[in-house]
């Protein structure tokens, strides 16, 4: 099976993810459905860029939606160099065997101006790559 990613670039920011399901970690007679999702950012610009913040908004398949903010990504707020990446993973536990998430990093540079670089809206789905 093709594991599925997806990517979306910005301001010469390429942000990169890939879901997976998580059926040992998951729940679904309790309607707890854990999804992983393994995050790589590329700075293909020519400055280097610090990330300050993080948005996501989270979606399940019941219509609720879920809104995480917060400084950094997993208590860090890396500094990516030109030519450089930066890679993380964490999670997140859906209602519902289905749904989606997206979201914005907030970064700045070294003259002080700041910009949004998107995440692409990416799928998570209990039949899609599985992880055990």
């Amino acid at each position: 099976m093709k594991v599925p990613f997806y990517y979306r670039e910005t301001e010469g920011i390429r942000i990169t993810v890939r879901p997976a399901y998580l059926p040992r970690h998951s729940r679904e007679t309790e309607e707890q459905y854990v999804f992983a999702y393994f995050v790589r950012i590329e700075n293909i610009g020519p400055q280097a860029a610090r990330l300050l913040a993080r948005r996501w908004t989270i979606h399940d398949s019941i219509g609720e939606e879920t809104e995480v903010q917060g400084d950094g990504v997993i208590g860090e707020q890396p500094l990516i160099g030109p030519g450089r990446v930066h890679e993380y993973q964490s999670f997140c536990v859906l209602k519902s065997a289905t749904g989606w998430m997206e979201g914005e990093y907030r970064f700045v540079r070294a003259d002080g101006s700041e910009f949004q670089a998107r995440i692409p809206r990416f799928d998570l789905q209990r039949d899609g790559t599985i992880l055990h």
